[in-house]
């Protein structure tokens, strides 16, 4: 072939897309391979099915000479059976019965040459004719008698006979099945070296078709790839780029692209350039937060006009200066270097703490640096942005020392609670001792003296309460409510409370419910306080159902937990107010209503008194009124899986 028509042809291969060179790269090994691979599977498949004809012919020389050996040893049997009289002998021929038809049909399967499988029919009329001679040896053996010994011995030597018989079938279907399993095996070898050729054969088409896709490919793909590698390493030094011929597949087509991408680049990077001088103008220019750069060691690198501002030191009085010397002499010796580990190994490292000013100064910093790594990952320096955080500092430090004044306060009121309730109650015991004193001798005085000595009980009684919840409230907040936690049954503290409420109830003029849990169970609680919480939930429950009609006492069980239930029919809580139900004496406008009593400290302290047992009080709206829930927790031997059916009962 001439010079012009071998340019003209690799022209023509040069200029086809990639996806028709790749399928000629790929597909002519590819096809090689597949028809290489499908002439092996026809010689194994031939090879394997050699090797099956051999195996079987293996099997039928064994299945033969067993049924001999089985005929055999039945005979013997038979034999000692005729002679003794003894079943034991019968063993074999027994066995002979059982596996006798499983081996014959196994070799009618297995046969398939003509030839042996006439001497195979042969072999199974003997085997037919020497089982019913041992069946019938055996009949007369076992009948009376009378059976002559004549008969026995002519049977036995029918037998031996039969047995003759089956042992030359038996040699002569081994003998022609030995011939068929030679041819097999000679089969098996040629099939072999057969396979061995066409592997050998396979291997050097494939080897041939694989060079000539290498070279295809090369010619077509890898020399061009290398030229534009080329190129691009040229482009990535910023160098100019090697002229390729002008060619119309893909890798043509990318080379003109790469190099538009190469004018493109130059231009971006004149932007960039531009664009970075912008910036680093914009975070010299930034006064609220101090931006600089470290190298690798923590030297300062550059200084923008915020950090001037916020540390006093101008960029030639600090730069390739280290950056230790902003911290206070405690921390200097440390901190900064686990700032710079911190940073390496996480990214970035934040810290709040004082900083020293060029003048010796301190003030609260936030400081965060951050790691700058290049592309590869390794590192360059770091990026320290400061803030002055001072003024918040001293905002903080305001609010701590006001909110500690505001604990000393509480805790101030809260004995002056405690030592006023005291002191009350001295004078009031007095009062009380007195008016019960005229108590009892009412009848002597008048009417309007019996009802203003009644008036001085009741005023008494009622500053008593009050003393009473002051006195429980002030000990609460101190910590020092005495609570005793016991085991106390579900149903007997239900039923002690209905008995204790029922004239509470009874006085209001409603009707007082109650539902008791079938399930046995109890609460760890204070019993008193406990009692004392849900009383003042059924007091006011009775005091404030004004248009009902009833209050209800109930308990629902749940997982671990035990709520008892308050719950009446009146006009409820509005939900404006609810969120101020449990602050201490305030009554939610209830005050302005004269027959109505109370100091707003009820349901405070029952909370309080809740929480102390490591319990909770809530409220929530009922279809109908209110409802309160006391939850405390189920002792050890009531905790367990919730009772859904006495919750929906009680809830």
């Amino acid at each position: 072939m001439t010079e012009e028509p071998l340019k003209s042809n690799l022209r023509f291969w040069t200029d086809r897309p990639l996806a028709f060179k790749g399928l000629v790269v790929i597909a002519l090994p590819l096809a090689i391979l597949l028809s290489a691979l499908f002439s092996l599977y026809l010689a194994s498949s031939a090879e394997a099915e050699a090797e099956d004809d051999v195996r079987r012919a293996f099997a039928i020389q064994r299945d033969t000479y067993q049924v001999h050996a089985l005929l055999a040893e039945a005979a013997a049997g038979v034999r000692g059976f005729v002679l003794t009289r003894e079943e034991r002998f019968l063993e074999p021929y027994k066995r002979a019965e059982t596996d006798l038809p499983a081996t014959m049909n196994r070799l009618d399967i297995a046969i398939e040459d003509e030839v042996v499988r006439g001497h195979f029919e042969y072999l199974q009329e003997v085997v037919a004719t020497k089982r019913d001679g041992l069946s019938s040896t055996v009949a007369l053996a076992g009948a009376p008698n009378t059976i002559s010994e004549i008969s026995l011995e002519n049977a036995l030597l029918d037998n031996r006979q039969s047995l003759d018989a089956v042992r030359m079938a038996v040699e002569e279907v081994q003998r022609t099945e030995a011939i068929v399993l030679e041819r097999r095996q000679i089969l098996v070898d040629n099939v072999r070296t057969g396979f061995l050729g066409l592997t050998a054969v396979s291997a050097v088409i494939g080897l041939l078709g694989s060079i000539a896709g290498v070279y295809l490919f090369s010619t077509g793909i890898v020399r061009r790839v290398s030229r534009l590698e080329e190129n691009a390493g040229k482009l990535a030094r910023g160098e100019r780029l090697r002229e390729l011929p002008e060619e119309s597949d893909e890798i043509g087509r990318l080379a003109k692209r790469l190099t538009r991408a190469s004018a493109l680049l130059r231009a971006r990077e004149e932007d960039l350039r531009a664009s970075e001088e912008r910036f680093r103008l914009v975070i010299e220019r930034v006064r609220d937060y101090g931006i600089f750069t470290l190298d690798k060691d923590g030297v300062v690198t550059s200084w923008n006009l915020g950090a001037k501002r916020i540390k006093g030191w101008s960029a030639d009085e600090i730069l390739n200066q280290h950056f230790s010397r902003f911290y206070p002499e405690e921390t200097r010796d440390f901190l900064p270097a686990q700032m710079l580990e911190r940073a390496r190994a996480e990214g970035a490292a934040e810290d709040e703490g004082w900083r020293v000013r060029k003048d010796g100064t301190r003030f609260w910093a936030n400081v965060v640096i951050t790691a700058l790594r290049d592309e590869e990952g390794e590192l360059q320096g770091f990026a320290k942005v400061t803030r002055d955080m001072s003024e918040r500092r001293r905002s903080e430090e305001a609010l701590r020392l006001a909110r500690e004044e505001a604990v000393a306060a509480n805790r101030a009121k809260t004995q002056f609670l405690s030592r006023t309730s005291h002191e009350l109650r001295t004078p009031l015991n007095a009062i009380l001792g007195f008016g019960q004193l005229l108590e009892i001798s009412e009848e002597e005085f008048e009417s309007h003296h019996r009802e203003a000595i009644g008036q001085i009980a009741k005023a008494g009684r009622h500053l008593l309460s009050l003393i009473n919840d002051l006195l429980d409230i002030s000990s609460i907040e101190a910590g020092a409510t005495d609570v005793e936690i016991e085991p106390v049954p579900v149903a007997v503290f239900l039923q002690d409370l209905y008995a204790l409420a029922a004239p509470i109830v009874a006085s209001a003029g409603l009707r007082f419910d109650l539902d008791i849990p079938t399930e046995d169970c109890s609460v760890l609680a204070d019993r008193r306080r406990a009692t004392q919480v849900v009383l003042n939930l059924i007091g006011n429950a009775a005091k404030y159902n004004t248009s009902g009609c009833s209050v209800r006492l109930g308990a629902a069980l749940w997982d671990d937990t035990v709520a008892f239930i308050v719950e009446d029919d009146g006009p409820g809580i509005a939900p404006a107010d609810v969120p101020r139900l449990f602050t201490a004496f305030d009554r939610l406008g209830q005050q302005d209503r004269a027959k109505i009593e109370g100091t707003g400290l009820g349901l405070a302290l029952s909370k309080s008194l809740a929480e102390s047992m490591d319990g909770g009080l809530t409220y929530e709206a009922a279809n109908k009124g209110a409802r309160f829930c006391f939850t405390v927790r189920k002792s050890a031997a009531g905790a367990g899986a919730p009772n859904n059916a006495a919750g929906e009962a009680t809830a």
